[in-house]
């Protein structure tokens, strides 16, 4: 019988996989607006305690019995409800600039601010 150590022989194949740059961020998205991370960490924050609050509100009205609820379809609506109503707010607004670390008067707040196109769309 033949050794097969002699018959095939293992051997270490080499790929040159540096032509390409690496990206300096493994989860970065092109269609991602630029950014200070700092910010967007601050602002997602800001949003995901927003987002609890509303949920726990909600969660204390249903277990109170003061609002009935026959679906989670109902739950999503409302929760979406609740928090359009309040980022529609001069004070919602100002609850994310808050946390993020700005100081604004109310007054100042603009509600419909106007996007400016870099190009003709």
């Amino acid at each position: 019988m033949s050794d097969p150590t002699t018959e095939h022989q293992l051997t270490t194949l080499t790929y040159d996989i540096t032509r390409e740059a690496l990206p300096t961020d493994p989860g970065a998205n092109p269609f991602k607006l630029v950014v200070d991370p700092v910010m967007r960490i601050k602002l997602r924050r800001a949003l995901f305690e927003l987002i609890e609050t509303h949920d726990q509100e909600l969660a204390h009205y249903v277990s109170d019995g003061t609002l009935a609820l026959d679906s989670y379809k109902e739950y999503v609506e409302l929760f979406a409800r609740s928090l359009r109503e309040t980022m529609s707010t001069k004070e919602g607004v100002a609850y994310l600039l808050e946390y993020c670390g700005f100081e604004v008067n109310n007054e100042e707040i603009n509600l419909m601010p106007e996007t400016r196109w870099k190009v003709e769309r």
